[in-house]
């Protein structure tokens, strides 16, 4: 098993910057990918970046350039840096482990950008 707990959402102005923490305990070990979802009202829950054990990423078109997703292996913790917000980014922003057999999800961050 493994356990995830998100931390760091907040209120933020347009333009302001956020950093997302998503901190695991548990196996891990039997981790692979560790990635960032957000979810708007009334919308589905979409892949913001992605981050693998080789150390390789994928973002999200809306959040390339704005968005830089790393880890410290040491903390056992993946971050998701925000810059240069928008009001779209508004959603809860859940963080997910995938193992070869299970997925993992965090309790979620709520995010709000409005001035």
């Amino acid at each position: 098993q493994v356990q995830l707990v998100e931390s760091g959402g907040g209120l933020v102005q347009p333009g302001g910057s956020l950093r997302l923490s998503c901190a695991a305990s548990g196996n891990i070990a039997s981790i692979w990918a560790t990635g960032w979802y957000r979810q708007a009202p009334g919308k589905q829950r979409e892949l913001v970046a992605v981050i693998r054990s080789g150390g390789s990423t994928n973002y999200a078109d809306s959040v390339k350039g704005r968005f830089t997703i790393s880890r410290d292996n040491a903390k056992n913790t993946v971050y998701l840096q925000m810059d240069s917000l928008k009001p779209e980014d508004t959603a809860v922003y859940y963080c997910n482990a995938m193992s070869l057999t299970n997925s993992y999800w965090g309790q979620g961050t709520q995010v709000t950008v409005s001035s």
